[in-house]
């Protein structure tokens, strides 16, 4: 693994601990060479997900790109990062687990809407706001009410 500071090949891993609910291994590690501490992540290389989009388009899953859609529903809320991570890990293997080469994104977004409900409801209604598309304050309305009632 080359170091992203000096570039040199050779580094010695510190610590190696299981993350995403065993999905991936977080390693730290230690340059040999300049002595800086850097983060990598080992994960299972499998097969390419399809996401078929609301147009018809097919495009490949991408982790990050839900990562990010969920940062932003659970900004400056208590859910940290690891949380989020493990979220986005449960998702990818339910996902995975149907055996399916593609899914719609409209499954991807109730899958997500389910898990962020259970882990906070102020950002599970902010997900839903924007993957539900309110158009105006009664779809809020409805959708807090709903929250009442699970």
């Amino acid at each position: 693994m080359k170091c992203p500071f000096c570039q040199q090949a050779d580094s010695r891993v510190l610590d190696s601990r299981p993350v995403e609910e065993g999905a991936a291994v977080r390693r730290r590690r230690e340059c040999a060479t300049c002595g800086k501490r850097f983060t990598t992540y080992e994960r299972l290389e499998e097969q390419p997900l399809m996401v078929v989009k609301k147009d018809g388009r097919r495009e490949p899953f991408s982790h990050q790109k839900l990562l990010h859609g969920l940062a932003l529903a659970c900004r400056k809320r208590p859910v940290s990062t690891e949380e989020l991570s493990d979220l986005v890990a449960a998702i990818e293997r339910q996902l995975r687990q149907t055996a399916l080469a593609e899914v719609e994104s409209r499954r991807i977004g109730e899958l997500a809407m389910q898990l962020l409900r259970h882990l906070d409801e102020v950002a599970y209604v902010r997900f839903a706001s924007v993957y539900r598309e309110f158009n105006d304050v009664h779809s809020f309305v409805r959708e807090i009410e709903k929250l009442g009632r699970y």
